[in-house]
């Protein structure tokens, strides 16, 4: 066996023992590592050696996005750089990203629970996994890619984009297993059939979606489009990656939540009391075996609920439901984290714009699109309208380098975007998952 499975169905009371040892060897070595840890537990007025059981981890403070931010970029390393072998990166609210590193072990953890999440999810050595997640700073695609080597598959790291020639290419390499975005999924579906190519006629058996909210709707569209059997998968940058959850093709009811490396808690995201196993709110992971870049009670801001049921596929650990929404007013669109702080950050560099702006989020054919609605004032909107449609695409193209996101921009006139008394209507999202 190339990874060690018994830690997905042992009993209860000896996973929990796992957990409590790694969470106080974790504890211990960002107090004695990490400037940020240290000052924000003595703070807390509280010490790694008084946590005395998994309950105690609730008396330790949150960790947030903006910790993360405000320690950019490798304040929240646990480890000399000399050890750190990757860096991957995620969008933050100015365009500022959080940083994330990896040691060689930690790769090594991220590929075996990456072979692990495959396997649950259908795949196993001699699938070939067409992998159309992005590659680069986004954690997503060479997330899959070295759990696939990992498992023993043979993976084709195609990424996005390129739709026609993946079709063409699923034709000929005959890949078994699918992974990518739910959105682009359906799009390769439709390019598909825009070639005449029928999924019926292809190899794909199972196919791995994840890095965007998706509905149990949208999973029954997507196994009927491109006959095969969806799961949901589940990670974030700040934790891992891809391979913190997913759900098994067995049953396709929640997630499981690898918990010999994390330890999942839901709270209110008001209170930040910790609620009972059932109870939907706000996600909260501590990671107990990452190296370079461990987080103590991070708040994912992800809504879910946990259950504690064993599942039919043998399982023990926890399946957290399908994530939601979110408690802030992150975007994801195509897989890319957005915030309307972002595009304010790219308007308000341009002369003539109004600080009242829109974002409109769609879905055509299948796929995310986001459109930005600015004002600009009287004398530059009754500029040419070349000089307009210009600097529409300037302020496209500046998002595009900030963001890695495409955007169509249309300059307005002033007040047609409507005004508010309470907080600005920022975003219209026209998706329906």
């Amino acid at each position: 066996m190339i990874f060690n499975i018994e830690y997905e169905t042992m009993p209860r009371e000896a996973l929990e023992a796992i957990q409590l040892r790694r969470l106080q060897a974790t504890l211990e070595r960002v107090y004695a590592t990490v400037p940020f840890y240290q000052e924000k537990f003595e703070k807390a007025g509280i010490t790694p050696s008084e946590i005395k059981t998994l309950k105690d981890l609730q008396k330790l403070p949150f960790t947030t996005k903006q910790d993360l931010r405000d320690n950019y970029p490798f304040g929240m390393f646990a480890v000399p750089m000399d050890n750190v072998v990757r860096i991957h990166a995620s969008s933050g609210t100015t365009g500022q990203p959080t940083v994330v590193g990896y040691t060689a072990r930690d790769i090594g953890t991220w590929s075996e629970l990456m072979a692990r999440s495959l396997a649950a999810g259908g795949a196993w050595r001699g699938d070939i996994i067409h992998n159309a997640y992005g590659y680069g700073l986004f954690t997503g695609g060479l997330g899959v890619h070295y759990g696939a080597e990992k498992l023993g598959a043979s993976i084709i790291p195609v990424s996005g984009g390129n739709t026609k020639r993946q079709i063409v290419i699923m034709k000929d390499f005959g890949p078994t297993i699918l992974t990518a975005t739910p959105s682009y999924t359906l799009h390769l579906a439709e390019v598909a059939e825009e070639m005449g190519v029928s999924f019926k006629d292809l190899k794909f058996k199972f196919g791995i979606f994840g890095a965007e909210p998706w509905s149990e709707n949208m999973r029954q569209e997507i196994e009927n489009k491109l006959n095969i059997t969806a799961v949901d998968i589940y990670g974030l940058s700040e934790v891992m990656g891809p391979g913190v959850a997913i759900e098994c093709y067995q049953a396709k009811k929640g997630l499981h939540v690898f918990e010999d490396h994390f330890i999942a808690e839901i709270i209110n995201p008001e209170t930040g009391d910790v609620l009972p196993y059932g109870e939907v709110g706000e996600l909260v992971f501590t990671s107990i075996t990452k190296e370079a870049f461990p987080v103590i009670r991070y708040r994912t801001r992800d809504i879910s609920a946990l259950n504690p049921e064993p599942c039919i596929c043998g399982r023990s650990h926890v399946r957290m439901k399908r994530v939601s929404g979110r408690t802030d007013d992150m975007l994801i669109i195509r897989g890319v984290n957005v915030f309307p702080s972002q595009i304010e950050s790219v308007l308000m560099q341009v002369d003539g714009v109004a600080p009242h702006y829109q974002l409109v989020v769609d879905r055509k054919d299948n796929l995310d699109t986001l459109s930005v609605l600015v004002e600009v004032d009287e004398k530059l909107f009754s500029d040419e309208v070349r000089n307009l449609q210009n600097l529409e695409k300037k302020i496209s193209k500046d998002i595009k380098e900030l963001l890695g996101v495409s955007a169509a921009v249309k300059l307005v006139e002033p007040k047609t975007i409507a005004r508010s008394e309470g907080k600005a209507v920022r975003v219209i999202d026209n998706r329906r998952l």
